[in-house]
Formats: structure tokens, sequence, C-alpha cells
């Protein structure tokens, strides 16, 4: 997160996720590869095997379990609420780091990927592309900072429900400190459409833990409210309401078929990069079985 260029942010943690994805934990996990197939002229070269090609003096080009030029759309939250952080950046600059991992890992891949970001209103839409100059744009929208004031989760939904017709997958990045409601009926209709759901529910780990010590005046950014809490007297009833939340959002998720992530903003970016990869490897395996 010190590294100031944001591309440059996703290429190093994309490269490590590559590099360690060889040692342990990761060893052994089938994401990587299934099987070889010999080079053919016009293949990308970046996925030889030269180590293969050291033992056998013959080309071969590591089949990815995925090769679908997949179409993503990275729908990432930008509301006042994601400005808040205890860890040295915001909500919203871990959300829009994880997008930009996202973006270049799936550039790589060569899947198409688009952007939307929101607030209260609709920010930046980017439709999804797989071209030269592409990703670049999509880095410079993720680049800005995140403003409005309330989180409004039907609007951009509705949006991306409009505009994409064919069918793909939908990586939603939000606090979703909203009402629960509104949100299931969006996710239902981007169901409807067929389109795979991917569901990253960012919280700030003094959000997960209400680790506060002393009384304060506690100001909420998108009501303009301020309350006095004493964290002693508070923190059981709010790690209740959180969990309740938390448990309504996983069971709507469950009930529509949607891959739900609870993820702290202090997770490192490469294990949410594994998080994505094993929800969309979980997917595919039960999709083949109930066929």
């Amino acid at each position: 997160m010190s590294i100031r260029n944001l591309e440059l942010r996703a290429r190093v943690v994309v490269q490590g996720f590559w590099a360690g994805i060889h040692r342990s934990p990761y060893h052994g996990f089938s994401v990587e590869f299934t099987e070889y197939r010999q080079y053919s002229p016009g293949d990308d070269t970046r996925y030889l095997d030269w180590r293969l090609y050291a033992r056998s003096d013959r080309y071969f080009i590591k089949k990815f379990e995925d090769e679908t030029n997949l179409r993503c759309h990275l729908l990432v939250d930008n509301s006042r609420s994601m400005t808040y952080g205890s860890t040295g950046w915001t909500k919203a600059e871990y959300a829009n780091m994880l997008a930009a991992t996202l973006a270049y890992f799936l550039y790589l891949q060569g899947d198409a990927v688009g952007l939307l970001t929101f607030d209260e209103a609709i920010r930046d839409y980017l439709p999804a592309r797989h071209r030269t100059g592409h990703l670049r744009h999509l880095m410079l929208a993720l680049e800005k900072p995140a403003g409005g004031r309330a989180t409004d989760l039907t609007a951009p939904l509705k949006r991306i429900v409009e505009v994409v017709r064919k069918r793909g997958l939908m990586v939603l990045v939000s606090d979703l400190l909203a009402p629960t409601a509104a949100l299931e009926r969006s996710l239902t209709s981007l169901r409807a459409r067929g389109h795979d759901v991917v569901l990253f529910h960012l919280l700030d780990p003094a959000e997960l833990s209400f680790n506060f010590s002393d009384a304060a005046m506690f100001h909420d950014v998108e009501s303009g409210r301020n309350l006095y809490v004493d964290p002693a007297a508070a923190r059981k009833e709010y790690l209740r309401r959180l969990d309740a939340h938390c448990g309504t959002i996983r069971l709507m998720c469950e009930k529509l078929g949607i891959g739900y992530r609870r993820l702290a903003s202090d997770r490192p970016l490469e294990l949410a990069l594994f998080d994505f990869l094993r929800e969309r490897m979980q997917r595919g395996k039960t999709a083949k079985r109930t066929r």
C-alpha cells in the first residue's frame, strides 16, 4: 500500500501471488493449471513452461482451468462511509486496490474487465473490454478519492442490469452499510439475468472488533449525526447487531447462489486474490456437478 502508483501496486501483488502459489500454504492449489498443451504460434508466451522446455526441448503452454474469456465487471463502493480507516489506509483505498488487483490479474488472463464506481450515485462506468489502454483508464478511475455522502446500492446494480446484456461475472466490493432488503432485490435481478456474482463484504478491523477503549463522540459521516458512546457499554450490543447484519447478508447470498466473502481491510491483498480464485473454483465445480 506504500507504493503510490495503483497499477504498479496491483502488478506487485499479482506477481507475488504467482510466486507464492508455489510455496506453502498454496502448494498443490490447482488454480494455476490443470494440464499442458503443446505451444502453437500465436499463443501467449508468458505461459510457456521453461522448466519443462529445459527437460524436453519442446515448448508447452500451461492450460488454465478457466480458459473462458470471462467478462467481469467490478462494482466498487466509494461512498463516504468507505473513507473510514484505522489501519493507515481507508476502506475505499483498500477496495480500489483490491479492484485494481483483480482487474490486473484478469487482464493478464485475457479476460474483459469493466468497472462501475458509486456512492449515492454512479460515479464512473467503463464497459468490460480487453484492449490496449483500457486497463490504464480503469486504473485512473480507481485512483479517484471516495466522496459523496450516502451508500445507494440500488442505482448502480440497476444500471448494470440495464447495460450489461451478456452474461458475466459481477464482483461487488462494499462495506454494505445499507438496508439489506433493497440489496436483496438488486442482487436477485442480477442473478435473474444469469450473471455470476461474488460479494466482498469489506469492513475495517476496528468495525469488526469495536476495540475502542475511551468514551467519545462518534460522527456518522453519511448522516452527519453525532453520538456520544461509551464503548464498554455499547460493545456487546454493537457486535450482536453487526453479526446479525452480516448473517442476514450471508444467508441472502446462499439463497441466491452468490459467493460471499467477509473481508477485513488489513487482509493481505494476495490472500484476497486467493479468496476470489478459490470462490470461482468452488462455484465452477458445483456447477459441473449440477449439470
